[in-house]
């Protein structure tokens, strides 16, 4: 099981398939897992190098109780250190939720290791503390409580890995996000392809929907009468439309060369 360490805290990480590399970040109390199970991985190995990546506080990486160690300048750290490990200058990126934030981040404070970012269910404006202050009374409950969480059904062993989360680590990460700045003011900078992608009656469409109009050179995605689970859960849906953008991002820069 390979590993790399950021700042003092081991990240577990996993490589699959040829190609151009592909960085895969998962969503909060999520893991790795979750890109295996719903075929994620089965459906772009043959065509990318995909690098997926445990984040801090979740899977087989190290969880610290300090919400000091979640600072998102610090959790793309740990994306950079993966690549570094892997011998990898630049990468695409695709992250969902978490990962998403993750992946305005990357575009923030790592934009020279990217060729592009595909960004699902995520968007990158503050929101109101008290929606995190409700998220923390829940997390204070216990790990039993995460699966409800998702507001979809989940598999039996997908309701395994959340209950398996450490309740601590989640509520660190939680609080840090609560007093953290949005990511917003990167969005006309970044001279790189985005594709941005969300279901419908997910929460985060409509202010992906704005964020998207500052955005040089993006294509969004919507995915009709799915939530914010659902479309993860909907691989069938969304990777052709990620495979297609990629492929179209490769072609444009073999023209370029």
């Amino acid at each position: 099981m390979p590993y790399t360490t950021h700042q003092g805290v081991r990240i577990h990480y996993e490589v699959e398939g040829d190609g151009p590399p592909l960085v895969i970040q998962h969503g909060f109390t999520d893991s790795m897992a979750t890109w295996y199970e719903v075929g994620y991985v089965t459906a772009l190995k043959d065509s990318f190098q995909l690098i997926l990546v445990d984040a801090r506080g979740h899977g087989h990486s190290e969880k610290p109780h300090d919400p000091e160690a979640y600072g998102t300048e610090v959790m793309v750290g740990d994306v950079v250190a993966v690549l570094d490990a892997v011998h990898v200058p630049k990468a695409h990126f695709i992250g969902y939720s978490m990962g998403g934030w993750i992946g305005y981040g990357m575009a923030k404070y790592a934009s020279e290791r990217l060729h592009s970012l595909s960004i699902g269910g995520a968007h990158p404006y503050t929101r109101s503390p008290e929606s995190y202050n409700q998220r923390l009374q829940r997390l204070q409950q216990g790990a039993d409580v995460i699966p409800a969480l998702w507001d979809a059904p989940v598999s039996p062993t997908l309701h395994a890995r959340l209950r398996a989360n450490d309740p601590e680590a989640c509520i660190a990460l939680t609080k840090k996000r609560r007093d953290s700045p949005g990511l917003d003011d990167v969005l006309p900078t970044v001279r790189i392809p985005w594709l941005l992608y969300a279901g419908e009656a997910d929460g985060a469409y409509a202010p992906m929907q704005e964020c998207r109009k500052l955005i040089p050179q993006v294509t969004f995605v919507s995915f009709p009468g799915l939530n914010h689970a659902e479309t993860l859960f909907h691989s069938e849906l969304v990777v052709p439309h990620v495979t297609r953008f990629l492929h179209a991002v490769r072609a444009r820069t073999q023209e370029q060369v």
